[in-house]
């Protein structure tokens, strides 16, 4: 039977961190961790990172309870902690893919437990390995599919990773298609079938509904003006490509920016701030080729 929600309790508090498995470690680093654990269980960014510019080389991956919980894996437990998955993941000696007993990742407990928010931070970073089973053989999308968790489906698909429709390895011989089925998951059955039809398609959908090419056109636009002040230091031993790709993209932008681009290109100093008008153009540009 397959279980799982959304509980904002701990689970009958098995999570919860031992103290007496701490003490196994030296009374130093067991208050250490005890602090930083309470941050993270707060979801305090600010605080964590205070913590963490104390002591940039503290163990990230230590495990804070007898069940193999690391802070990344306590940062992953509810919705409310997602802000402070970024710093975690930008500390040197993080195990992005670290396992608890039950062999599950980070990544894969947030999907278990339907948390968009911890999803959608994890899946921006490309170390993450989102097809990672646990101990038993169950993957992150088999557990979203079977409890439903569409909005977890959807940050899945639109990441644009590759995502394992397949068995969990011989524990079931249900895909995630058929376990949605079985557990009556209609929505989940729909979109993970217009997936598997037309990927591509579906993964555009997703960005659009989820609003993710307001970053991307953000991130477009700074690389193009990166590229186009790059232009400057072209010269007569440069091959043209670099050069022809850029204007190729620049010349399907709105004029407004392409003004931007080139007072950018010539040297000029003065500052043209794109209307909205051309951030809704760039935007749709930005669905286009991403």
């Amino acid at each position: 039977m397959v279980t799982g929600g959304r509980d904002e309790s701990d689970n009958n508090g098995q999570f919860f961190p031992s103290f007496f498995f701490l003490s196994k470690t030296s009374p130093g680093l067991r208050f250490w961790l005890c602090i930083m654990l309470a941050a993270v269980q707060s979801g305090d960014a600010k605080k964590l990172a205070g913590l963490m510019r104390q002591d940039p080389g503290f163990k990230v991956n230590v495990a804070q309870n007898g069940y193999g919980f690391t802070l990344l894996h306590f940062a992953c437990q509810r919705d409310s902690r997602s802000a402070v998955i970024p710093l975690l993941l930008a500390h040197p000696g993080i195990d992005i893919n670290v396992k608890n007993t039950d062999g599950e990742t980070p990544f894969y407990y947030a999907c278990q437990f339907g948390l968009p928010s911890c999803v959608r931070e994890m899946v921006k970073d490309s170390r993450v390995k989102v097809n990672e089973p646990d101990n038993i053989g169950y993957t992150p999308l088999w557990w979203a599919a079977a409890c439903g968790y569409q909005d977890v489906i959807e940050w899945l698909i639109a990441s644009g990773r590759e995502m394992d429709l397949g068995k969990p390895g011989d524990v079931d011989k249900t895909d995630a298609i058929g376990v949605a089925k079985n557990h009556g998951r209609t929505e989940a059955v729909t979109l993970l079938e217009r997936f598997k039809n037309n990927p591509e398609e579906t993964r555009r959908a997703m960005r659009v509904e989820l609003g993710c090419l307001d970053d991307v056109a953000a991130e477009m636009f700074a690389l193009v003006v990166f590229v186009s002040d790059g232009l400057l230091q072209i010269n007569d031993t440069t091959t043209p490509s670099p050069a022809t790709r850029y204007f190729s993209i620049a010349a399907q932008l709105p004029l407004e920016l392409q003004m931007v681009l080139c007072h950018r290109v010539v040297g000029s100093d003065k500052e043209i701030i794109p209307g909205k008008d051309s951030e809704v153009a760039f935007k749709e540009l930005a669905g286009k080729l991403w």
